[in-house]
């Protein structure tokens, strides 16, 4: 079991877990790890700019010393993502290596590379969840953002988990303004496969940068957001996306907090630790796990790090009242919108966002520091919702293309 730093007595309370957690724990209590920056998709949104596979990316072996590491340090599990991990040749061994050594996995997929044999096998594990990706309850919805066809693999996908016997498995939905009238329908999909629903905040990284301003819910449908999730918390996961809208009433379920590099962090392709899945920029990378001490080191004595556990004031959000139970929101989607780190965030729900923005004037925005996309930046939506914007070269129908002499890892 991952240690409370400084930890006390065990009947502690929600409210004095969550100041632990402020503070920061020994070991994440879960991790994103995205093995490959490869992917047969392109989604407009997608927060790790992924498409092309880095030559660089971490070989079985460093996979393998990343999980022996995880293990001594009692992580409870990592969710595998990428791009598309199951385009790793090894991704299925690095699976029953992780499972061997007691770190669970839950990984996202979007399907296309599910087989019924690999979803009996997956069916029969206790150690493994799977994660389909869907963003819209239509085809036309989803695949104006995924891709086409996506819609259909994705239910073909758990069409393969549900016929195998695998109960509560992930349906994950990012939230848009396209898509927020569809959470009913969302819920009747999940409920038909006998899934359970996820639900998740779109944050201007990675690609998202470039469609976050037309696609991201506006003040009414988080409005609406709020009293569907009020109505369903119980049996709809968030993963702590929607903290920021405690404005609007009681909390949701959850923790409610930032956990950037106090619970949660990213391992991503190379090995690069950063302190967020949905901040890949330098200024939020801590260290690699390459480094001496390994992935413990950076953990533990990342300056980065050590300056996230902290408490804060509120900084601009101190006069607010709803500042103990939203924290100022999203530290990704405020500096990716240009917004200081100690402001509001830019869909705070009671405007204090939509004011910092407009007094923010033109500046620069801060782009993501890695983007493997297969399209030049950016993507844009045409008046039917597909992408308007040519793909670069070949890398448009292979993610290896150009890197055939790369060896598999």
């Amino acid at each position: 079991m991952t240690a409370l730093a400084g930890a006390g007595s065990a009947t502690a309370s929600v409210g004095r877990l969550q100041d632990r957690f402020e503070l920061g724990l020994d070991a994440p209590i879960c991790l994103t790890w995205e093995l490959t920056y490869a992917c047969n998709l392109a989604c407009v949104h997608c927060l790790s700019s992924s498409g092309r596979r880095d030559p660089r990316e971490l070989t079985t072996e460093q996979c393998r010393a990343v999980i022996d590491e995880l293990e001594a340090m009692q992580v409870f599990y990592v969710n595998i993502g990428g791009g598309e991990p199951t385009v790793r040749r090894d991704f299925w061994d690095l699976v029953d290596y992780a499972t061997a050594h007691h770190v669970g996995v839950k990984f996202s997929t979007n399907g296309s590379r599910l087989t019924p044999e690999r979803a009996g096998l997956l069916a029969a594990s206790d150690y493994v969840d799977v994660q389909i990706s869907l963003d819209g309850a239509t085809a036309a919805v989803n695949d104006a953002v995924r891709g086409r066809g996506s819609y259909a693999t994705a239910l073909s996908a758990m069409a393969l988990l549900a016929e195998a016997g695998m109960t509560g498995f992930k349906i994950s939905v990012v939230v848009t303004r396209e898509n927020v009238d569809q959470l009913d329908a969302f819920k009747a999909i999940a409920d038909r496969f006998s899934a359970t629903l996820r639900l998740t905040r779109l944050r201007p990284s990675g690609r998202g940068v470039d469609v976050w301003d037309r696609l991201h819910v506006t003040a009414e449908q988080q409005r609406q957001l709020y009293a569907w999730l009020v109505a369903h918390g119980e049996d709809v996961l968030t993963g702590d996306s929607f903290f920021h809208l405690a404005g609007l009433g009681d909390a949701l379920p959850g923790l409610n907090l930032c956990g950037a590099g106090r619970v949660v962090c990213l391992i991503d392709p190379v090995g690069d630790v950063y302190a967020c899945p949905f901040a890949i920029h330098d200024a939020f990378r801590a260290g690699n796990v390459l480094g001496e001490g390994g992935f413990a080191e950076v953990w533990r004595g990342s300056p980065l790090f050590a300056s996230l556990r902290v408490r804060t004031d509120g900084g601009a959000c101190s006069a607010c009242g709803h500042f103990d139970a939203c924290r100022g929101g999203c530290m990704a989607a405020k500096f990716f919108t240009g917004l200081p780190l100690d402001g509001p965030d830019p869909e705070c729900v009671v405007g204090h966002g939509e004011r910092a923005l407009a007094a923010r004037g033109s500046v620069a925005l801060p782009m993501p520091s890695v983007d493997h996309s297969r399209r030049r930046r950016p993507a844009g939506l045409g008046t039917t919702g597909t992408p308007v914007q040519a793909p670069d070269r070949a890398c448009a129908t292979s993610p290896l293309a150009g890197l055939a002499a790369v060896p598999d890892r």
